[in-house]
């Protein structure tokens, strides 16, 4: 069952869909923020996540963020980590207010950058109450150093001087500087997920102002990481994923208890819509929300722990 719902973000409305389990329940219902990748929106795999929860009884709130997709927020793409940690904040506050859902019992579910968006905001949000990833990225680290740490300062500093032009040009009036992100250089499944019918959407992965850059460069998703305990982390990749080391080095940092869940054959994209992927991610997900999201539970078990 979906509901279009909308919800403020500081004086931003964003466009959101609550999925809901079809079975009425007696009692109010534990609910996952479900946050999209970097350029994505809220139909593409956030809500193949959403949906396959709601079957596993769960509430999940998918939505667009800020500047993104069907949400407000001028100028239109601008890719900015802590407004989009301020957008995850302000979904767990929507759902607080739904008679539905449980207040205690809000988990939140991060894809790809969002994997690294959600841990950034539960670092100081406490009512996120389990805190969960999938082919998590923190772009950041992708920006400033490139993926596999591949890129000199030469790059950054380039980047950095075109955020900083960019700046410049719109203070003085002129219009805002766009740049394409997904093109035919990235690797082959991402391009195929974004620009063909496998994961095409129309308001998905348009140009970003440039000066997004500078932004993203300064940001750094797991530099607290261990705030999130004595709340739970799990965190899932793909055992050939091109992004899979940031997950494990974000849980080596982070506080117990936390749980990395290797998907074998698993690649970055394939666990965004691949059912022989996406199938034991969400089992994991699910037995994961259902032991930290229900009510009266106790502490983990040591022994489930990584």
């Amino acid at each position: 069952m979906k509901t279009d719902v909308t919800f403020l973000s500081g004086n931003l409305r964003l466009s959101g869909i609550l999925f809901r389990p079809e079975a009425p329940t007696a009692s109010r219902l534990p609910a996952v923020v479900v946050g999209h990748p970097s350029g994505g929106v809220k139909e593409q795999t956030a809500s193949v996540y959403a949906g396959r929860l709601a079957r596993e009884g769960f509430a999940a709130l998918v939505f667009d963020a800020a500047h993104q997709g069907a949400s407000e927020g001028e100028p239109r793409g601008l890719e900015d980590p802590f407004q989009r940690a301020e957008d995850i904040k302000s979904a767990v506050s929507f759902l607080t207010t739904r008679d539905e859902i449980d207040p205690d019992r809000i988990g939140a579910l991060g894809i790809c950058a969002s994997g690294g968006y959600v841990p950034y905001a539960a670092q100081t949000d406490l009512r996120i109450k389990a805190v969960a990833t999938v082919s998590a990225v923190d772009l950041g680290s992708v920006m400033r150093d490139g993926l596999g740490r591949s890129q000199g300062p030469p790059a950054l500093r380039s980047m950095l001087e075109l955020a900083a032009a960019a700046r410049t040009a719109e203070a003085r009036g002129e219009a805002v500087h766009h740049q394409e992100w997904i093109t035919e250089a990235v690797d082959a499944e991402t391009y195929e997920y974004y620009r063909t019918p496998r994961g095409h959407h129309p308001r998905a992965v348009r140009p970003w102002p440039v000066r997004s850059l500078d932004r993203i460069i300064q940001y750094d998703s797991y530099a607290l990481v261990r705030l999130i305990s004595p709340r739970p982390l799990l965190m899932i990749i793909g055992s050939d994923a091109n992004t899979a080391y940031m997950s494990r080095e974000a849980v080596d940092r982070a506080s117990e208890p936390k749980e990395l869940f290797v998907i074998d054959g698993g690649t970055h994209v394939s666990l965004y819509d691949r059912d022989e992927h996406v199938t034991p991610a969400v089992a994991r997900l699910s037995a994961f929300y259902a032991t930290h999201l229900t009510a009266g539970q106790g502490p983990a078990d040591p022994s489930t722990r990584a």
